[in-house]
């Protein structure tokens, strides 16, 4: 483990560098008494013979723009924070970042599962920040072997030892949404966005980011995550994932005061959105539409707010209840609550697998399928 100036870990290619600071990460804060890393800076080119030909400027722009594409804004944050988390600790320790050194991050990662009080990071969190450092030690070109004895078997360890079950969002069912939605003021723009907002993830078991990176059609934005088509029987929803392309079919209610659809044209309708994108701001006491699409935080916050101004879990307290909703309570509402063959829940959420569908379904019959009795017992 070398001891030198930690000046030099800041020495990227310069794509990377750039795309580094293309999601501008917010200033990163101390944790636990920590000091703060400086961001890496841009390259400077040193001379004007070194500048590329002008079509090559051109392609490694293009290039950056790729890279870009290659993950979203937050992760981007998140990977650019995680390593300046890690420079910090390395300072401190007076320990070189680079080159990639499987003891140096194994030992990090102890210090991460062992720190007294708050500092001491959940297993879930140790495992984003070995995954953030390996990416940013790959673009760096020194890729970091996390099958390493000091790395692989030190996680294993902090696995067995720290590893807890999941805390599960809860799951808004459809009583719950509709008392959320007798919260909403119908009579004003605000109510009427947040109305299709609730509906449309809802039935659409959509993510937060999904919600709020719709566009009314296709190609219409950059940042856009996808669009949605206003069809007879319902709306076709298509969104970009991690994964690739993929289209969610959200039919039309048994009632208007309940159908996506319905909320849908009607938000559309009355604040006058054509084009750009579908959930925006609500501006000047609720009388005008700005052309921002909201951030995906504003669905976290309508569903904790809707569902703990409608009394949802009444029998928890107030703390409590504000702890178990978020956006992903409208995802876990409808694998929860669609009485069908699991198989239709699993493709309108997207899973790869059954067992995942499962997670979501927070209070399905555990028992319906009674391999007990079924094995003659």
């Amino acid at each position: 483990m070398k001891h030198t100036d930690p000046a030099d870990t800041d020495d990227l290619p310069d794509i990377v560098d750039l795309v580094m600071e293309m999601g501008h990460p917010t200033p990163h804060e101390p944790r636990g008494g920590e000091e703060a890393a400086p961001s890496p800076p841009l390259p400077v080119r040193a001379k004007e013979q070194d500048r590329l030909p002008g079509h090559l400027e051109r392609l490694a722009e293009r290039a950056r723009d790729y890279v870009e594409a290659a993950s979203s804004a937050n992760t981007r944050r998140a990977y650019a924070s995680d390593w300046k988390h890690f420079c910090a600790w390395c300072r401190r320790q007076s320990f070189e970042p680079l080159p990639a050194d499987p003891q140096i991050v194994g030992l990090y990662i102890t210090a991460q599962a062992s720190a007294p009080g708050a500092g001491k990071k959940s297993v879930s969190t140790i495992e984003r920040r070995l995954s953030s450092l390996t990416w940013n030690y790959t673009q760096r070109g020194q890729p970091l072997d996390r099958k390493d004895r000091h790395i692989a078997t030190v996680l294993a360890g902090i696995r067995n030892k720290h590893a807890s079950p999941p805390r599960q969002k809860e799951a808004v069912l459809r009583d719950d949404l509709i008392a959320m939605l007798e919260t909403l003021d119908r009579g004003t723009l605000r109510g009427l966005r947040d109305r299709a907002m609730l509906l449309l993830g809802f039935a659409g078991g959509l993510r937060r980011s999904e919600i709020v990176g719709l566009d009314v059609g296709r190609d219409q934005t950059e940042d856009s995550s996808g669009w949605i088509e206003i069809l007879e029987k319902g709306v076709l929803v298509t969104l970009r994932g991690k994964t690739g392309w993929r289209e969610v079919e959200i039919g039309r209610g048994s009632a208007d005061a309940t159908c996506p659809v319905v909320a849908l044209q009607t938000w559309l309708k009355l604040a006058r959105i054509a084009h750009g994108p579908l959930f925006r701001r609500v501006t000047g006491q609720g009388k005008a539409v700005g052309a921002d699409r909201l951030n995906s935080q504003e669905v976290a916050r309508l569903v904790k707010r809707s569902a703990l101004t409608a009394g949802v879990r009444g029998d928890l307290s107030e703390g409590e209840r504000g702890q178990k909703f978020s956006g992903h309570s409208l995802r876990a509402g409808l694998a929860s609550s669609a009485e069908v063959d699991e198989r239709y829940v699993q493709k309108q959420l997207g899973h790869a697998s059954a067992e995942m569908t499962r997670r979501y379904q927070r209070r399905r019959d555990r028992f319906r399928v009674n391999l007990t009795k079924a094995s003659g017992l």
